[in-house]
């Protein structure tokens, strides 16, 4: 999943951005608000995570920005105010949840699944395609409940088509959600993987399957 991520604590960031990335995330960390409000137009991020009090433009109206321009991606906030009234106003702004600092790196990892599950309308962290299941909490994969080992890109690009599933995934989608400013992924590199893939998961009654000109899509194969 791709992440953006707009705190000045260059600390804070430091360990937000360290416990998403180990959870085989890819962040883009800004420091203010403005250099990335119209980024937001030319990158598809599956989660934004916004401090309310940023230097210049300040996180309320950063997410008031986003929105008024229909940018629908899902907003965590954070915040080292506790006043109600900053997080109702947070969450009147378009924002999907919020965190009061000091949090929890563990809590905050399983609220980013969380919003990024109800952004996909699925509703439980384990997913299924006929034999194949995810534990996106554990970040496990299995076939007829026997492990099936993979690489972090491997589980990463599985991930998000079994999010979507039943729907395709577009190549540009995967691109976009594996790659970060300072290290952006090809569509070659996307192949490759996909490729690696299939073979992992040949005879294990599903595939990944291509709908060209289109994307990928995860299909249960019915037995011969």
């Amino acid at each position: 999943m791709r992440i953006l991520l707009i705190e000045d604590d260059v600390m804070v960031a430091s360990g937000i951005r360290e416990a998403l990335e180990k959870s085989g995330n890819a962040v883009d960390h800004s420091l203010s608000a403005e250099p990335v409000e119209h980024a937001m137009e030319l990158t598809q991020y599956d989660l934004a995570i916004v401090d309310i009090g940023l230097p210049g433009m300040s996180g309320h109206d950063f997410i008031h920005k986003i929105r008024a321009r229909g940018i629908s991606v899902p907003v965590l906030i954070l915040t080292a105010r506790d006043g109600v009234d900053d997080r109702v106003r947070g969450l009147d702004l378009g924002a999907d949840d919020y965190m009061v600092k000091p949090f929890h790196l563990s809590e905050l990892q399983a609220r980013v699944r969380a919003l990024i599950r109800r952004s996909r309308s699925v509703a439980s962290s384990e997913l299924s395609v006929g034999p194949l299941s995810l534990d996106l909490a554990r970040r496990t994969a299995t076939v007829k409940n026997a492990p099936l080992e993979l690489t972090g890109r491997e589980w990463d690009i599985l991930q998000q088509l079994m999010l979507a599933s039943p729907n395709v995934v577009t190549k540009q989608k995967l691109v976009e959600s594996l790659s970060e400013w300072d290290n952006e992924l090809t569509m070659n590199a996307i192949e490759i993987y996909i490729s690696r893939l299939r073979t992992k998961l040949r005879n294990s009654g599903v595939e990944v399957r291509t709908l060209r000109g289109i994307g990928y899509r995860v299909d249960e194969v019915a037995p011969t």
